[in-house]
């Protein structure tokens, strides 16, 4: 399943959504005559839980205050630069926040998996099967400019986002066609039944205004919604765009009359007056601008920062809080992705050589000051990740990819190479060459090369100087066995399109995984996905076996099935080399400037900022009261 800002857990239900059930949309039902078909139960909400959480009609969300106050400035940084407000094409850069200005057919709930309420729909049906679903519209959902929202801005969405984009065109691929089915209704006819996840994917559907797009602008030139533009675009969501320096700041404004401002999934959320962006163009400056209060709150991913540098006078005073948020829900890999599609990454052995020369745990002690942990799984930190020897229903499974996957598979539980010796990283050094060595690789004149006598070289392509010093600590490592080792640094720009364009040996990323893996895992490792351009097949993955287990997951029939399918997927990826694992903290490092207050307890699945949280003033009238920095936030704009 598509992964929002929170990652979710699911327990994937039996066939019985169809059927009338407790907490369903409240609807009169009436008895079919003879030969007609019966009358389509629409729901509030779904979930592949079974039912939602919450019934209908219900108040709001039990972790948001409902009586949150409205008002203030959220400052808020990127790195990088922006070049349009177009998203549907793939091209450029589009401005950081500008989901905010649109709505999707359904919302998440943060203390729920998998589950779905309605937002621009009010409510969504489909068959036992899950042929097709039907959402029907709100009749008070409209467009910022007081236009009503329709199922013909539903269908241009669709259809604009399939037809100029690869990525949604691969993540909606099951969906034949979409089309108006009522005065408020638009229905989505998938080429597959049994799938189900797809009513939700099609729930998470950004929402476009056709009259907008295919209108003219202020000097009468035809949109082009093929193209980018740094055009005000025209929105439905809770925030418009404001004001705007061109690759530089972009402010948001809440919505007054948001038409959906007092809806259920909308309480107590959307609090800030005002959300701005500015950007940075280096993370050390974007940290120190940090300190000097120019915006007031960063995720921190670096460990180095994270014990060393937040030791300044505000931190020690009080005004700057530090802290962690559990990721409850996370899984990850990331790792470092040579790039199978180049001849000199396609042996396995070469792979797991260069797992073996990777000193992780010198890493963390001399990099990380001891922070991380080290990755096992593709799906690290969930009950989803495989371990020990493969048993029922998983050996079940895995028995009928026997003869296309690695043996070890069956006889040995995956790990890592460790380091935290001299001996043994001389010993994981010997085992690298002889892998090496048994891939058709010999040195000579100190060079490691293949049969031709061509060199092995290896370039590190990277985009932030804090992953330099992790690639400048790899590679002594790498050239004792012989590598030719390049670190590239360059631009976000730049790494985005040799990334996308996959013009690179190695990289260092990752994949987010739900805690209800689904549709995404073909976009992650699938054959189809290994050379479309822009997708997260990063490392050019093609393998039958992983394809056939991709679609066990898809199509599992309850959570012990999707559980023991999941391992079977994962310890055929872990077992084929695919990657170098990296490392993980199961937290998320926060600091904020404390002009911010949120509920008593936050969801279970995210810590929602700053969707739930709001501008407190007491608070900030006390950080303001210290020595204002020149950036000072005092709730307003500036």
């Amino acid at each position: 399943m598509r992964l929002p800002s929170v990652r979710r857990l699911a327990v994937l239900a039996a066939v019985a959504w169809a059927a009338a059930a407790p907490g369903g949309l409240a609807q009169a039902q009436v008895a079919p005559a003879a030969g007609e078909s019966p009358a389509p139960v629409f729901r509030h909400g779904l979930s592949l839980m079974g039912q939602p959480k919450y019934p209908a009609g219900f108040p709001h969300f039990d972790y948001v205050n409902p009586a949150a106050p409205k008002g203030g400035l959220l400052r808020l940084a990127e790195d990088g630069t922006f070049d349009t407000f177009n998203f549907v094409v793939p091209r450029g850069t589009p401005a950081a926040g500008i989901n905010l200005i649109y709505d999707t057919l359904m919302t998440a709930a943060y203390d729920e998996v998998s589950t779905e309420y309605g937002l621009i729909a009010e409510g969504a049906s489909h068959p036992a099967d899950f042929s097709s679903v039907t959402y029907r519209l709100r009749a008070d959902a409209k467009w910022h400019d007081g236009t009503p929202i329709t199922p013909d801005d539903v269908v241009f969405s669709f259809e604009a986002l399939t037809k100029n984009n690869p990525n949604q065109r691969f993540y909606y691929s099951h969906v034949a066609k979409a089309e108006k089915t009522g005065e408020r209704d638009v229905t989505f006819t998938f080429d597959q039944a049994g799938n189900r996840e797809l009513p939700q994917i099609v729930g998470q559907l950004t929402i476009l205004p056709k009259h907008w797009w295919t209108g003219t602008d202020a000097a009468g030139k035809p949109r082009d919604i093929t193209q980018g533009s740094l055009e005000v675009p025209l929105g439905s969501g809770a925030y418009r765009i404001k004001s705007f320096v061109p690759s530089r700041s972009i402010t948001y404004e809440r919505v007054k009359d948001y038409w959906a401002k007092d809806l259920n999934v909308n309480v107590g959320k959307d609090n800030f007056d005002e959300i701005r962006y500015e950007y940075f163009r280096d993370d050390t400056v974007m940290l120190e601008a940090f300190k000097a209060d120019t915006y007031d709150f960063r995720t921190e991913s670096s460990a180095k920062n994270w014990a060393t540098a937040y030791d300044f006078p505000a931190r020690a005073d009080g005004r700057v809080v530090l802290e962690m948020f559990e990721n409850r829900a996370s899984g990850i890999m990331q790792a470092f992705i040579p790039n199978l599609r180049r001849d000199k990454f396609k042996d396995p052995r070469v792979r797991r050589a260069l797992n073996y020369a990777l000193d992780f745990e010198g890493m963390n002690h001399t990099l990380f000051f001891g922070q991380y942990k080290r990755i096992n799984s593709f799906f690290s930190g969930t009950e989803l990740a495989s371990s020990g020897l493969p048993q029922g229903r998983e050996l079940e499974i895995l028995k009928g990819v026997k003869d296309l996957v690695p043996p070890q598979v069956f006889t040995t539980a995956y790990t890592n190479p460790e380091s935290g010796t001299e001996d043994l990283r001389r010993n994981n050094l010997r085992e690298a060459s002889r892998l090496l060595k048994d891939a058709g690789y010999e040195i000579k004149n100190r060079k490691l090369v293949d049969a031709k006598g061509e060199a092995f070289t290896l370039e590190l392509l990277i985009s932030s100087p804090a992953m330099e010093r992790v690639a400048v600590f790899y590679k002594p490592a790498l050239e004792r066995l012989g590598i030719t080792v390049t670190i590239r640094l360059v631009d976000s720009s730049q790494y985005i399109n040799r990334v996308r364009a996959r013009d690179f040996d190695m990289i260092v990323s990752g994949w987010g995984q739900s805690l209800s893996p689904g549709n995404e895992q073909r976009e992650f490792w699938g054959t189809e996905a290994a050379d479309r351009e822009g997708s997260r097949n990063l490392a050019g993955i093609r393998d039958k076996a992983v394809d056939i287990l991709i679609e066990k997951v898809i199509y599992a029939t309850d959570r012990a099935d999707l559980v023991a399918a999941t391992h079977a997927l994962d310890r055929v990826l872990l077992w084929n080399e695919y990657v170098v694992p990296a490392w993980t903290l199961n937290y998320t490092r926060t600091a904020r400037w404390d002009r911010f207050a949120h509920p008593p307890t936050l969801p279970t699945f995210s810590f929602a900022f700053p969707d739930i949280w709001w501008f407190d003033p007491a608070k900030a009238a006390k950080v303001n009261a210290v020595g204002p920095a020149s950036g000072t936030n005092s709730g307003t704009s500036k």
